[in-house]
């Protein structure tokens, strides 16, 4: 039985391919999870609600809380999408629970893989951010979204493999054993323009893992696409005050791949995420708990 004084919290990190859901209260911690469907809620708001409600209802089911009463509920949700102060009041209103903030993802990711400590992240998966936590205040550059933003990301990796493609195609720049194996597996000139003409970010993404490869095989084309997304990388870093030997967590699923082109000063302190963006959100929600209560 859980008492009054131990506040029932709930955390979810809600994402474009499905959302995490966590249970627990702050002195047990996280006493069960539950996964659920996608949750960006820039890109479908009805339905990231809906998914999110599902999962964190689950993962009450699973701890043995789905009695609790609502009001008694704090929370926070990292949502993608949630890119600013009215989306993020839009979601909180929308969900049912007594006390629940909402953030961006990029808030609960850092706070996953840093802990309390200060340090930076890339996060680096379909996007791309680039965060510095310092005395508990986090500051991010990149993440505004693959049309205009997330250099170095799964999306970015993918867009830039065709566009190297499409140059080896027309004679502009060497053909290589990877722009050769893309124009054949996307079926020829035509059938990749078609595929570009409603290709998402995530589409995009489902081609990273050739680059990545083939980078790591010496192609000359992925090492170039590579090249310019590390010079990305190491601004972004600086334009947040790095400097070498600072911590540095890289995660998401691309950001481990970096590792091994990044400068040596650049990743003398690397260091393994702490936790995911689930676990990030219930710290969080829990440190809400305990300044509320």
């Amino acid at each position: 039985m859980t008492h009054m004084h131990d506040p029932i919290l709930i955390a979810v990190d809600a994402g474009g391919t499905g959302c995490r859901a966590a249970a627990g209260t702050v002195t047990r911690g996280i006493l069960a999870d539950a996964r659920g469907g996608p949750a960006n809620v820039e890109n479908s708001f009805d339905g990231a609600i809906a998914n999110i409600i599902a999962a964190v209802t689950e993962a009450l089911t699973n701890a043995s809380l789905a009695q609790t009463p609502m009001a008694r509920i704090t929370g926070h949700v990292g949502a993608a999408g949630a890119n600013s102060a009215e989306t993020m009041t839009k979601v909180a209103a929308a969900l049912p629970y007594g006390s629940c903030k909402v953030t961006g993802d990029k808030e609960t990711t850092v706070a996953g893989a840093l802990g309390d400590h200060d340090g930076y992240v890339l996060g680096i998966g379909t996007g791309t951010f680039i965060s510095r936590q310092r005395g508990g205040v986090v500051s991010t550059v990149s993440g505004w979204g693959f049309q205009i933003s997330d250099q170095a990301s799964g999306a970015w990796l993918g867009h830039r493999l065709l566009e190297r493609t499409l140059l080896a195609h027309d004679g502009i720049e060497p053909h290589t054993a990877l722009t050769r194996r893309t124009l054949d597996s996307m079926g020829g000139l035509h059938r990749m323009r078609g595929f570009c003409l409603t290709a998402t970010p995530t589409d995009y993404a489902t081609l990273a893992p050739e680059v990545l490869t083939a980078a790591q095989d010496g192609d000359a084309a992925a090492l170039a696409i590579i090249a310019r997304a590390v010079d990305f990388l190491e601004k972004g870093l600086a334009a947040l005050g790095f400097s070498p030997g600072d911590r540095l967590c890289l995660t998401g699923g691309v950001g481990p791949h970096y590792r091994g082109y990044l400068p040596e000063e650049t990743v003398r302190n690397v260091v393994a995420p702490q936790g995911n963006a689930m676990q990030g959100a219930f710290a969080l929600a829990r440190q809400a708990a305990q300044q509320n209560g």
